[in-house]
């Protein structure tokens, strides 16, 4: 069974297609020893599980400009599936009720922050080729992680992210802390409410490196520009003498505050059991993963699921205790147009 993902990293100016046999694996523990492009969704399960595409050789790798490749015939759009209408997205109604839920539980005191995420579906006015929706946004967002990708499991997803999950460059490890959203302007200003949200991701990630390292710098947070929009991000940079806990890193850091909550595993469950949507791969990772020694793997935001009739476009946004309904449905609004965009 075979898969592919064509990706571009930030500011670069040539992209990569990798084309091989697709892998599962149970928990993100068992990425430590793999090599390839991983999908891998918000909740791994059997429905849903953590995906590997190990390129092929001695052709699976390719590296180019962009508008210069051809997808692999047995993989082409004539293979996606109807959207799933029995998955329905969360519609104005369904997320003020959720809203509601999720804000009760934050003045009750049992969360320090919940994220909730929507969807929407958009149905195909004119036919556009997957690979000319990959090629706008890389015009679009040149400083954004763009990947299309494809595997029968996952169907074919296309995201435009701007946070990094793990990134390895020689020796040296990269992540960040990345939270707090508003639309982009040369001199912004941030609310106490968003300098506050960054800071819970922030220290949930200091807190996990200091379980496998002792050598880690923070810098930050600094105003980075995503699109239309502006977040505030913290570089987090450090050494790993064992290179073997790389998955369980991985396990450690997703999912960070910035998609899931606070305390993590009682605001994953929450999530899964009161969100009224499926969010399937969104808010999980994508990228390579030691792949020519390289590893730079992304939250999956600012995504869309690519159907035969449609779009599934996701997006979210974290509450905390003084956040207003309307502007948080507000700011997913702006986070789908990301994706609406190049559509």
């Amino acid at each position: 069974m075979t898969g592919f993902a064509l990706y571009r990293m930030p500011y670069a100016s040539k992209c990569t297609l990798l084309t091989g046999e697709v892998l599962e694996v149970a928990s993100p523990v068992e990425l430590g020893t793999q090599c390839g492009f991983v999908v891998a969704p918000f909740a791994p399960s059997a429905e849903r599980p953590i995906l590997v595409i190990r390129p092929q050789q001695p052709d699976g790798i390719q590296v180019g400009e962009p508008h210069s490749f051809i997808l692999p015939a047995d993989i082409a759009c004539s293979t996606l599936e109807e959207s799933n209408t029995s998955t329905s997205p969360c519609t104005r109604e369904n997320y003020h009720i959720d809203f509601v839920n999720f804000h009760s539980h934050l003045l009750n005191g049992d969360f320090q922050k919940l994220v909730l995420s929507r969807s929407v579906e958009l149905k195909s006015k004119e036919e556009v080729a997957p690979l000319e929706l990959f090629n706008r946004a890389c015009e679009c967002y040149p400083r954004m992680f763009i990947a299309l990708s494809y595997t029968k499991q996952s169907g074919l997803w296309l995201a435009a992210t701007p946070e990094v999950l793990l990134a390895s460059s020689d020796r040296q490890w990269q992540t960040v802390a990345l939270a707090g959203t508003q639309p982009w302007a040369e001199h912004l200003l941030w609310g106490d409410k968003n300098l506050k949200e960054q800071r819970f991701v922030a220290t949930y990630v200091a807190q996990q490196l200091e379980q496998f390292t002792n050598d880690f710098s923070e810098e930050g947070p600094c105003t980075v520009r995503a699109g239309h929009l502006a977040h505030l991000r913290s570089d987090f940079r450090f050494t790993l003498s064992d290179r073997s806990r790389i998955g369980l890193l991985i396990e450690a850091l997703h999912p960070t505050p910035a998609v899931c909550g606070l305390p993590k595993k009682e605001a994953f469950r929450f999530i899964l059991q009161n969100e009224h949507h499926d969010r399937s791969y969104y808010s999980g990772f994508m990228g390579p993963l030691a792949v020519d020694g390289l590893t730079s793997l992304f939250v999956t935001l600012r995504c869309m699921a690519i159907h035969a009739n449609g779009y599934r476009l996701y997006a979210g946004g974290g509450l905390l205790t003084d956040s207003d309904e309307e502007q948080e449905w507000q700011e997913t609004e702006a986070k789908l147009d990301t994706m609406r965009n190049i559509l």
